[in-house]
């Protein structure tokens, strides 16, 4: 679907616009979260429990964290590629086993569209740019970024990329975690380039991002998109 580019980022992006302000309600989703509190945590320091610390939990990869042991279930579907995008975590809290089978996670659903979306506003906090999500995923570039099938498919050096990194990791960490910076790491490529792109013109408002993003090469983005996908 990833291939369909402008239709799908379109799309995307008028989808989010509409999401975003009808998530729900964060201070009735803290009350709800309480359920989730005694697997999960959420905010600052929180640790893994009997399930996985919760932070920027938006648009990554599904079992991101190495230090925690995941369930067959969800472990498969890392290998599928799965992405906690608004719409999967929507559809786990509506009912887990349903979305992943096999997963460990005992936890009935909420059936209420409305207290889920009340829970992911809560969540929502928590994430890289919250007040920005969906719209602001990777995935949700305004049409107006406008590539070139050829840029696209450049395929870029890792080894390069790891060269070209220095000063992203200055911010950035590599290792998964996040520490109030958003996280870079196990981006599906093209996404990571489509964003990059989206600061060099200038469309994303964050001025050091467009200034990094405005020095950079087609050749040398598609190298930072494969050495950070790569990372776990």
């Amino acid at each position: 679907m990833r291939g369909l580019g402008g239709i799908v980022l379109a799309w995307a992006a008028l989808a989010g616009a509409a999401q975003a302000e009808e998530i729900g309600d964060a201070s009735r989703g803290e009350d709800l979260f309480q359920v989730c509190a005694s697997c999960h945590a959420v905010g600052e320091g929180a640790e893994h429990g009997i399930g996985p610390h919760l932070n920027n939990i938006f648009d990554r990869k599904v079992a991101q964290f190495e230090d925690f042991e995941y369930s067959e279930g969800i472990e498969r579907a890392r290998r599928d590629g799965m992405v906690w995008t608004l719409e999967n975590l929507d559809a786990y809290l509506t009912n887990p086993k349903l979305l992943v089978s096999g997963t460990n996670m005992e936890f009935a659903g909420l059936p209420d569209k409305g207290e889920r979306g009340d829970v992911l506003a809560y969540l929502r906090q928590y994430s890289s740019s919250p007040r920005d999500i969906p719209e602001a995923a990777p995935t949700a570039v305004p049409q107006e970024v406008s590539l070139t099938p050829e840029v696209l498919a450049i395929v870029g050096d890792p080894e390069y990329g790891e060269y070209l990194a220095t000063e992203c990791t200055t911010c950035h960490r590599t290792d998964g975690d996040y520490d109030g910076i958003p996280v870079i790491t196990g981006w599906y490529e093209e996404d990571f380039v489509l964003a990059m792109h989206a600061y060099k013109q200038k469309i994303r408002p964050h001025p050091v991002m467009q200034m990094m993003a405005g020095r950079l090469s087609d050749e040398e983005i598609a190298a930072l998109a494969a050495f950070f996908g790569a990372l776990e």
